[in-house]
């Protein structure tokens, strides 16, 4: 591979780390925020809001940035262009905050609203891309790998984060207490599986 091809994958590898390592700082040292009910996207409202609101941005740069050199480390546009959504939909979700709700940020009341603005619809849209286009790429990079193993990794890692995103609609549908501990464990298995790959593919 080519020195661009070889920077667009470090780029993947700095965007799904630096979003992980963000968010679970934040969450941990947020006054107010619960991490294991509460869910990523909240920690982009209050006085520190700014914080997570610029992780989606830059993370969602470095993680499209990394759709040309899975491409060209794997020849699949699939695997390229779900990765390319996915990045897409992580600057919306950054340009588009969730309302406020179910007790955050602190003085919101603990209850989920009736309805909702025209900027939290289009969050939760990116969001079901964000959570459906991951799978997706997992599963070409699975159709695409001639690494045996990496290939059943990302399968493995593909029908894992279908379950994880079923759990956590269903944990948030029903205001779950252990909502965002599901929500964490999709987003700790999926970054980390395309991180990995993408420091694999490295030559």
């Amino acid at each position: 591979m080519d020195l661009v091809a070889d920077v667009s994958l470090v780029a993947g590898i700095a965007g799904t780390v630096l979003f992980v390592v963000t968010f679970l700082l934040d969450g941990l040292t947020r006054p107010g925020y619960d991490p294991v009910r509460h869910p990523v996207s909240a920690l982009a409202l209050g006085g520190r809001g700014w914080v997570q609101t610029a992780n989606f941005l830059v993370s969602g740069l470095l993680v499209t940035a990394a759709a040309p050199g899975l491409h060209a480390a794997t020849g699949s546009g699939w695997l390229a262009a779900s990765v390319a959504v996915f990045g897409l939909a992580l600057l919306a979700s950054g340009v588009f905050p969730m309302d406020p709700m179910r007790g955050y940020p602190p003085g919101t009341p603990d209850v989920t609203p009736t309805t909702y603005s025209r900027r939290h619809q289009v969050h939760d849209w990116a969001g079901v891309v964000v959570f459906g286009s991951l799978p997706v790429a997992a599963l070409a990079a699975a159709l695409a790998l001639d690494d045996r193993r990496w290939a059943v990794l990302s399968g493995a890692a593909a029908a894992g984060l279908v379950v994880l995103f079923l759990w956590f609609g269903s944990a948030w549908e029903r205001d779950s207490p252990r909502a965002g501990l599901v929500q964490r464990a999709y987003i700790i298995v999926g970054w980390a599986w395309l991180g990995a790959l993408c420091w694999h593919l490295l030559p």
